[in-house]
C-alpha cells in the first residue's frame, strides 16, 4: 500500500484508509481462480467488514454475500447484492430476522438446530412460500488458528453434532415449507494450514458417502465456509493471500457427485490487506521501565489486539530515524488498550502518523463506542485529490 502523508496530515485522526485499486485487484484474482472451476460460488463473508462503499464494490464485482446477522441481509442488498446470492447464517436468528430473509426471497439459510429449522418452516409457511435451507454441520475439524476463532469442534456452539445428522433430516422430510438443497461447513478463521482444509474435505466426503449409502441423498449445494488467513507480518510482500492453493486444494480433495456446486464464504483473505488505521501520536511517555507511544486511536477502534492478542504491523510514516523500542498504546480506560509490546520502530515523537496494517478486516467492524469515543471514519484511495 501507498500511504498519501501529506492527505492524511489534514484528515483527523484516527481513519481506517482503505486501497481501493488493492480490493480490486484482490477481487479478480479470487473471481479467476474461483472461474477455473465452473461450480464454485463466492460469497463475501459481511461480518469482515461492512463499510457500504466496500460492499457496492463486491457487489458490483458480482460477489455475492455472506450474511450473519439480520443488519447483514439488509446491508447486502442495499449494496446491489441479487438475493438469490446471499446466503443467511448464524446460530441465533431471531423471528424477524427470518422474515425479512424471507421476504427479500434469499438463496439459502445455513440452519444450525431444529429449533431454528422449525421457525423457519412456521415463518415460511405464514408466508406460503418454501425456504431453501443447508444444514450447518460441525464436522468437529480442529483448525491452526486462534481459540477464538475455531468453529468446527464439538465444543462450539456452532452448528448440527455430525452424529445428529440423520435425526434431523428426518424432522425435515415432515416440513413442507423447508427444502433441503445442501450442507455448510466451517472451521475457523485465519486459516493459513491447507492440511486444515484438506482434513475438513475428508469429513465432507464421509458424510456425503454416508447420506448416499443410506438415503441416496445427493444435495446439489456444498457450502464449504471461509477461513482463509493472510500474513499479517509481510502485508507488502503477501498483499494477496494465494487463492490458487486454496481453491486447488478444495478441486483435489473434494468428492463431488455430478451437478454440485461449492460455495465459499471469503471475508478477511478479500478485504483485510487492503485496509490500515490511521493514529496520530498524542504522547510518547518515558516510563521507569519502558517507553510508550500513546496514540489516539484506541481498542475501541481496533479491538483485534486486545480480544485476540493479534498482530498487526505498526509503521511510522514520519520518521526514518534509527529505532528504538517502544509499547504501542491507547488512550481508552483500560489496561488492555494496548496495541503492541516491546516493538522496534524508528523514534518517535509527538504529532507524527502511525498506520496499522492489515486492519481492514474486523477493524471498522468491530469499533465501538467505549469512553463516550467517536467511532472512526474510513477514507478511500478514491476520495484522495
Amino acid at each position: 500500500m501507498n500511504f498519501p502523508v501529506d492527505y492524511f496530515r489534514g484528515v483527523d485522526t484516527p481513519f481506517y484508509y482503505y486501497d481501493v485499486e488493492l480490493l480490486e485487484k484482490t477481487i479478480a484474482t479470487v473471481k479467476a481462480e474461483a472461474e477455473r472451476y465452473g461450480n464454485f460460488d463466492v460469497h463475501y463473508a459481511i461480518k469482515a467488514n461492512f463499510n457500504p462503499r466496500l460492499l457496492k464494490i463486491m457487489a458490483d464485482a458480482g460477489l455475492g454475500a455472506d450474511c450473519v446477522s439480520g443488519g447483514e441481509v439488509a446491508a447486502a442488498l442495499a449494496a446491489g447484492v441479487p438475493a438469490s446470492k446471499i446466503v443467511f447464517a448464524g446460530v441465533g436468528k431471531t423471528d424477524k430476522e427470518i422474515a425479512l430473509a424471507l421476504d427479500a426471497g434469499i438463496f439459502c439459510f445455513n440452519a444450525e438446530s431444529v429449533p431454528e429449522l422449525e421457525a423457519i418452516e412456521a415463518l415460511a409457511a405464514e408466508r406460503g412460500v418454501v425456504a431453501q435451507v443447508a444444514l450447518r454441520i460441525n464436522p468437529n475439524v480442529g483448525a491452526h488458528t486462534h481459540s477464538n476463532i475455531t468453529t468446527g469442534l464439538a465444543e462450539n456452539k456452532f452448528g448440527i453434532g455430525y452424529e445428529q445428522l440423520d435425526d434431523v433430516i428426518n424432522v425435515i422430510e415432515d416440513m413442507k415449507h423447508i427444502s433441503l438443497i445442501g450442507l455448510h461447513f466451517h472451521i475457523g478463521s485465519q486459516i493459513l494450514v491447507m492440511d486444515d482444509f484438506i482434513a475438513l474435505c475428508g469429513r465432507i466426503n464421509e458424510l456425503q458417502e454416508l447420506l448416499f449409502e443410506t438415503r441416496g441423498l445427493v444435495l446439489p449445494h456444498i457450502n464449504v465456509g471461509g477461513g482463509l488467513g493472510i500474513r499479517y507480518d509481510a502485508p507488502d510482500k503477501y498483499p494477496i493471500p494465494d487463492f490458487e492453493l486454496y481453491f486447488a486444494t478444495y478441486a483435489n480433495n473434494l468428492k463431488l457427485y455430478p451437478g454440485q456446486h461449492v460455495h465459499f464464504e471469503l471475508g478477511r483473505s478479500i478485504v483485510a490487506q487492503c485496509g490500515a488505521l490511521v493514529t496520530r501520536v498524542t504522547y510518547v511517555k518515558h516510563g521507569g521501565c519502558k517507553q510508550f507511544v500513546i496514540v489516539d486511536a484506541g481498542m475501541n477502534d481496533l479491538i483485534r489486539p486486545a480480544l485476540y492478542d493479534a498482530y498487526h504491523r505498526i509503521e511510522n510514516l514520519c520518521s526514518d530515524k534509527a529505532d528504538e523500542v517502544y509499547d504501542v498504546v491507547g488512550p481508552v480506560c483500560e489496561s488492555s488498550d494496548v496495541f503492541c509490546h516491546d516493538r522496534k520502530m524508528p523514534a518517535t515523537q509527538r504529532g507524527d502518523l502511525l498506520v496499522m496494517r492489515s486492519a481492514g478486516a474486523y477493524g471498522e467492524a468491530m469499533a465501538f463506542g467505549y469512553n463516550c469515543r467517536t467511532l472512526p471514519k474510513a477514507v478511500l484511495s478514491t476520495d484522495v485529490k
